[in-house]
């Protein structure tokens, strides 16, 4: 087989040479696939322009005659072909195919509009006509439609995440049909592999020399036999031979998961993905045919909705390979989220509508949460995913670690609460495998819990843009199955794995608490900042609309109970879910998805505020003999009583006028037109309901201000004193109660810091430890000096107008009012910097090693040290409402409305606001911001001191409804207690809920998803402890039981839950959720 002087690499590039596609492909095996060939008679084109249905394509279609060599365009456009094959007869009995090759996307379809197989001009280039061609097959017409971009988008070629070319042109490189030899190919593939084998494996070991040279000795066979039948068999039986030798018990084992990964939106808009999709599942199905064994993992409910309703023929399909075990339904979310930046609330909602989809359409939920590609993942989600009915995740993208290796494959991660999932990172650590030799060597090599699971999982397939498994990646699989030398590998399912773990091995794993916290890709927490803005709006609003439906529909009368916009709260929060996708919320997408996003987060915006309007027509439409006296109706939407300032518009003249006559001796203040115009009023309202505006509440001490000789402002409440120095940055913050002072020694906070922000390559997505030693003053130059903008009793304010980095400017203004424990800033940026990023940084008087951060449901500490490499390397992470930093008995919080990176290193706090990134979206943050946040010292734990209700009223303020924007006189009107429907006028305030502890946090209030006379609410213990509450309601409730976050009752619950009276006790652990249940009296 081999001579005596057999070098070893010369041999090994032999057999390179003889299946490249490149070179001597004249006499080689590549060359051979393909021996007969005809160009096509008829090939005909249309441009649609648009991405149109193919039954609209069919009848504008206006097709005209083209040809190979021919470019198409611009980007993003459509193109349609049509297709007539002839086949001669010659070739009768042969495998045929129809090749198309363009560096673009395209799928084809029959006549008659079913889609057979997208073309994605990588691998995928040839569609089978017919394995066995007969008479029938001989003439036939297809049509080819083309998405002018690449599987990537359209970026340029050295840099695919570079902004769209949008004059970009494809060429049409070959379009015919040739005879296709399949015995050759199986010898191709026999090669392919034989190669790897000898490549790859050490070479201490001897399996890579008789691999060597087993398929040395078959190019000699083929070659001595002049590429005849015969030899062709010969050398099979040697390759064969080969194959035939197995592995001993002790190897490894890889379970081969096929899945294609489509981004919902990235580096194409969303309308893209639909047609992605399409192309990805229709070469799936048609490899499920010929391969029985074949298995396909494929998450995001709304992926399976969109092939549902544009392509029902391709969809019909799924559901039969589904059934049969070889589509499998994975992740039980709508879409593959971001797994930092959601609420929590929207993070089960993911999983609620995601789940329920698969249920209806599959008769089956998913067992395994699937994330592959996000940016890290918020220590609650353990809790979440068992709530949900998931005990198992799985992800690669930790593998991405820029200082720290995870240390485990296998493992229980612990949520914050104490909840365990067990958790799989593929060791391949990818998700877009392609099953070669060197893969599967490397997997095991990467093993990192080695000898405490003999088996992993491979995720083979063309991924992120699509694309899926392809045919030699599934003849890689079959002959790798069991080779002597190689670790084993097999088909199968996810639950296969986690199952053989679950059986076997659980006693075996480490676990890992907290977070799963990403050494990437941190910049994505700040990128895109009007993305974050209006997804915080858009959760705000469906909470709080959905809030006043359920109040609505415990209160209304019987015939009125369909009322309740479920189907409609349905489509917004899908929108909403769609938008959490993690290249969208993070910012890393093109400018073309972040255009399109806005728009449907507007229209969530619209929608939700709509709903919330006939709500509120409803709940407090003016009864009959009222006549037309001017009310404001308060709501407040959270679950304690809280004192806010409202401004009451001068033109409800009957509301001003009472006012000034309640209000004699009591603070009152008035709003300049300029600000708004109206009077400034302090207000208590009740928890979580309604009180008419009828008297004005007393405040301890007005708010003062006055100017320092030295230029500099002093500012006091009843909780704080400050002191604004004349570059708008505050020089001392003094804690009335305790006299401790907020600012660090020789500091001053509020100081507006820039960064150069040139990450190694991902530049939407990283900020990178290095950009710290880049720090300067943001401010280049004061436009209007600092000044009072606002003097009275309830609120004083100062602003300034500086230019800060090298072309944008800011306005800033600072305030503090009688009845809120802290400062607050309200900044108006207009932003336009390149590879930039804007921070405000408060060095505070506190000593502490750990910080704590809101997070989804609860909140997370962190290391403020640098100790170690997993300490040092968090020098950008997630919070959502607030951080605080506190030592006993004393501690700062940061408050936000719309931010989410911060860092806190040692003593110094701060938030970063904007970055201005240039790929892959080259007008990244551009233009005008609104951006607000505050700074609330406090005395006591930050539990204690109130921080986490100070953030949520920051983010969610009193909705005050005059009636005159409500029912007229004689309109339907409800309003609650105990004994059901009462007039409005018996109730100056009305609480719907209220908890006895304000660790006790009331998140959500909905309509339950299969019953008209069920409310959901969901609760969660935000402190961070064990406690026993009740949880009360005026609202006409019969019974409550327990339910997971997928509304299945708890049954354990039926004999412990009890709603006695107006009244429901429960006992939460620490950061718990909990949902029940409340049947409404019918």
């Amino acid at each position: 087989m081999a001579s005596a002087t057999k070098n070893f690499k010369t041999t090994l590039d032999r057999i390179e040479t003889f299946i490249s596609k490149h070179l001597f492909t004249e006499v080689n095996l590549y060359g051979r696939l393909y021996p007969c060939k005809t160009s096509l008679p008829t090939l005909m084109h249309f441009d649609s322009n648009g991405r149109i249905p193919f039954k609209e394509a069919m009848e504008i279609g206006n097709f005209t005659p083209t040809k190979v060599g021919a470019s198409f365009g611009p980007t993003w456009t459509t193109h349609w072909f049509k297709v007539r094959v002839d086949i001669p007869e010659s070739w009768l009995g042969k495998e045929v195919h129809l090749r198309w090759r363009t560096e673009c996307e395209s799928m084809i379809w029959t006549s008659d509009g079913v889609p057979l197989q997208g073309l994605s001009g990588i691998e995928r280039q040839s569609f089978i006509i017919s394995n066995n061609a007969t008479l029938e097959d001989l003439r036939q017409t297809f049509y080819i439609e083309m998405a002018c971009n690449s599987i990537f988008g359209s970026g340029a070629k050295d840099n695919m995440i570079s902004p769209p070319d949008h004059k970009k042109y494809f060429t049409l490189e070959l379009a015919d049909i040739a005879c296709f030899d399949r015995q050759v190919y199986d010898l191709f593939m026999d090669f392919e592999v034989l190669y790897g084998i000898a490549n790859h494996l050490p070479k201490a070991t001897t399996r890579c020399y008789d691999a060597l040279y087993v398929a040395n000795e078959m190019i000699n066979v083929l070659q001595r036999g002049d590429f005849s039948r015969e030899s062709y068999s010969s050398a099979k039986e040697l390759s064969s031979k080969f194959f035939s030798q197995n592995n001993g018990e002790s190897q490894h084992t890889i379970i081969a998961v096929g899945n294609c990964h489509i981004d919902c939106a990235w580096l194409w808009p969303y309308e893209e993905t639909v047609r992605k999709c399409a192309r990805s599942w229709s070469s799936v199905v048609q490899l499920m045919e010929r391969y029985p064994n074949f298995r396909f993992a494929c998450s995001q409910a709304q992926q399976f909705m969109w092939v549902k309703e544009n392509y029902p023929a391709l969809y019909e399909k799924v559901k039969y390979f589904v059934a049969k075990g070889q589509f499998i339904p994975v992740g039980g979310t709508w879409v593959e989220m971001d797994g930092n930046l959601p609420g929590g609330e929207s993070f089960i909602r993911q999983f609620l509508y995601g789940q329920r989809f698969f249920q209806q359409e599959f008769c089956k939920r998913c067992k395994e949460f699937w994330l592959p590609d996000t940016f890290g993942y918020s220590a609650q989600i353990p809790q979440i995913m068992r709530l949900c009915g998931l005990e198992r995740f799985l992800s690669t993208k930790l593998s991405w670690n820029l200082v720290n290796s995870f240390p485990h494959d296998n493992f229980l991660w612990e949520g914050i609460d104490g909840s365990n999932v067990l958790v799989h990172f593929p060791p391949f650590k990818s998700y877009i495998s392609r099953s070669t030799v060197k893969e599967i060597v490397t997997a095991v090599d990467n093993l990192a819990d080695k000898g405490r699971v003999p088996c992993s999982m491979m995720l083979y397939g063309y991924g992120d843009g699509g694309g899926g498994p392809t045919e030699n990646m599934l003849e890689r699989i079959k002959r790798l199955n069991n080779v002597d030398g190689v670790p084993k590998i097999q088909h199968g399912t996810p639950d296969q794995l986690f199952s053989i773990i679950e059986e076997k091995h659980m006693n075996q794993l480490c676990k890992w608490s907290g977070e799963l916290y990403l050494e990437l890709h941190n910049g994505s927490y700040t990128t895109q900042s009007k993305m974050k803005f209006l997804n915080r709006q858009c959760e705000i609003l469906l909470r709080d609309t959905e809030l006043l439906h359920s109040v609505l529909l415990a209160a209304c009368r019987d015939e009125d109970k369909k009322a309740y916009p479920e189907l409609e709260l349905e489509r917004l929060w899908k929108i909403m879910l769609l938008n959490q996708f993690h290249d969208v919320l993070p910012g890393t997408s093109i400018e073309d998805v972040h255009r399109e996003a806005s728009f449907y987060y507007k229209e969530v915006i619209k929608g939700a505020a709509g709903l919330m309007d006939t709500a509120v027509r409803r709940l407090f439409g003016v009864p009959e003999g009222r006549g037309e006296e001017e009310e404001l109706v308060l709501v407040n939407v959270l679950s304690w009583q809280r004192t806010e300032l409202i401004r009451v518009p001068w033109y409800k003249d009957e509301i001003s006028r009472r006012m000034w006559i309640e209000g004699v001796g009591k603070a009152m203040q008035n709003i300049s037109n300029e600000a708004g115009g109206g009077t400034l009023v302090p207000v208590v309202v009740v928890p979580m309901g309604y009180q008419l505006l009828r008297g004005l509440s007393a405040v301890k001490a007005p708010v003062s201000l006055e100017q320092r000789k030295d230029g500099s402002f002093f500012l006091k409440n009843q909780f704080l004193e400050a002191i604004i120095n004349p570059e708008g940055c505050v020089s001392s913050l003094i804690l009335l109660e305790c006299r401790k002072e907020a600012i660090a020694s020789g500091y001053v906070g509020n100081k507006y810091v820039i960064y150069d922000d040139v990450p190694l390559f991902w530049d939407a997505w990283d900020v990178m430890d290095y950009h710290v030693e880049t720090e300067r003053s943001a401010i280049k130059e004061v436009v209007e000096p600092l000044k009072i903008s606002e003097q009275g009793p309830l609120r004083a304010s100062l602003t300034f107008r500086v230019k800060i980095g090298v072309n944008s400017e800011m306005k800033q203004k600072i305030s503090i009012d009688a009845v809120h424990p802290y400062i607050l800033f309200e900044s108006t940026i207009h932003w336009e910097e390149s590879h930039k990023l804007l921070k405000v940084e408060f060095p505070v008087n506190v000593l502490s090693p750990q910080a704590t951060y809101e997070i989804q449901f609860g909140n997370l500490k962190r290391p403020t040290h640098s100790n170690t490499s997993w300490d040092w390397a968090k020098f950008e992470v997630c919070a959502h409402k607030w951080v605080d930093l506190s030592e006993y008995d004393w501690g700062v919080s940061i408050l936000n409305k719309s931010k989410y990176g911060h860092s806190v290193r040692e003593n110094k706090m701060y938030l970063s606001l904007l970055r201005s990134p240039k790929a892959p979206d080259a007008k990244a943050d551009m233009g005008k911001h609104i951006i607000t946040y505050a700074l609330m010292p406090h005395s006591k734990t930050f539990q204690q001191a109130g921080v986490i209700q100070q953030a949520y009223q920051l983010n969610y303020p009193l909705h005050i409804f005059p009636t005159s924007h409500l029912a007229k006189p004689g309109a339907s009107h409800y309003v609650t207690n105990a004994h059901r429907v009462l007039p409005l006028e018996m109730h100056e305030s009305l609480s719907w809920f209220q908890v006895s502890d304000p660790a006790i946090i009331i998140e959500t209030v909905k309509k339950a998803e299969d019953r008209d006379d069920c409310l959901v609410v969901r609760m969660y213990e935000s402190f961070g402890g064990r406690v026993h509450v009740v949880l009360r309601s005026c609202l006409p409730i019969q019974k409550a039981v327990l339910c997971n976050a997928l509304e299945d009752v708890v049954e354990s619950s039926l004999q412990k839950v009890k709603w006695k009276g107006n009244n429901l006790e429960l006992s939460f652990n620490p950061f718990q959720i909990i949902s029940v249940l409340l049947y409404v009296e019918v």
